[in-house]
């Protein structure tokens, strides 16, 4: 029936495989639990050990490193049911019925999508970008997901049957953070399956400080555009894309990037300060895809 499938990067899982665990039983199912640490070398994959006592449980810490999306993949090549259901490590369990809504909700679709949510408080003024994108942007309402049903997908939070996600996969080329959800979501659109969103959502728990998520985010723009150059995606499925295409058209994309790199640094300050504007963050997104698109076409 249902394998699930977490990767880990230094963090403590066990509090999570435990409810899963427990729901998992009390719905009856044939299931297993896999985890993997991408060889962190974290001490606390000594907790994370506990969870290989549980039955259908198992943890394994890798000693090399194979990055998010392929250590994704080598769990999805050791599961053996029909069902896959990705979840990251750093999750927070919300729902006591989260397994029995997956259950109930899959019949007649291939992959369903129960959304994801970003705490109510901030941790801390450190934290507000990535806190701030992930609860005005990313956390969207089961009725505005259905309207983008592909492009709402993050594959934290997943279940993807078996077959289906076979023919696409994760793309382990790209081993820079960032549009892994984008990548795996344009192949599933090509292949015209059958996606449900439902209300079930996880909480997202390890957020990044305001600089780590800039540094993410720089990579994520990275391989966006590389994506769409090796024709893994079109301008219709990205907007960012789709406005770099006309700004191309419209020959102001060097002037863009000139104009990001006169005002980087007070951008950058803007972002990592106490109180980042998400309109400032748009435009660090759109003038960064400008810089690269300009140095391609200098080059």
């Amino acid at each position: 029936m249902l394998s699930i499938l977490i990767p880990i990067y230094n963090y403590n899982v066990y509090p999570l495989v435990l409810e899963l665990h427990k729901q998992c039983l009390e719905t009856n199912i044939d299931f297993e639990i896999l985890c993997q640490d991408d060889a962190s070398g974290s001490l606390l994959n000594i907790e994370n050990q506990k969870i290989n006592l549980l039955s259908n449980c198992s943890f394994i810490a890798l000693t090399e490193n194979l990055a998010h999306r392929e250590n994704r993949n080598s769990l999805a090549q050791k599961a053996k049911y029909d069902y896959f259901l990705f979840i990251d490590g750093d999750s927070n369990m919300i729902s006591q019925n989260y397994i029995a809504n997956y259950i109930s909700n899959v019949t007649g679709f291939d992959v369903v999508y129960g959304g994801r949510l970003h705490p109510e408080k901030c941790p801390s003024d450190n934290q507000k970008l990535r806190w701030k994108y992930g609860k005005f942007i990313e956390d969207k309402t089961t009725e505005n997901r259905k309207k983008t049903p592909f492009k709402s997908l993050l594959f934290n939070n997943t279940l993807i049957k078996k077959e289906c996600f076979n023919k696409v996969k994760f793309d382990s080329y790209i081993i820079k953070y960032g549009h892994d959800d984008t990548q795996l979501s344009f192949a599933l659109n090509l292949l015209n399956i059958k996606v449900n969103h439902i209300e079930n959502p996880i909480e997202h728990g390890d957020i990044d400080t305001n600089s780590v998520y800039l540094r993410k985010t720089k990579s994520a723009v990275e391989n966006l555009i590389y994506l769409y150059n090796q024709g893994k995606l079109d301008q219709n499925f990205s907007k960012f894309i789709a406005l770099l295409v006309l700004l191309n058209k419209l020959k102001i994309t060097y002037l863009v990037s000139k104009f990001y790199l006169l005002f980087e640094k007070p951008i950058v300050k803007q972002l990592e300060g106490k109180n980042p504007n998400l309109f400032v963050f748009n435009f660090f997104r759109i003038g960064y895809l400008c810089v690269l698109e300009a140095n391609k076409t200098k080059n």
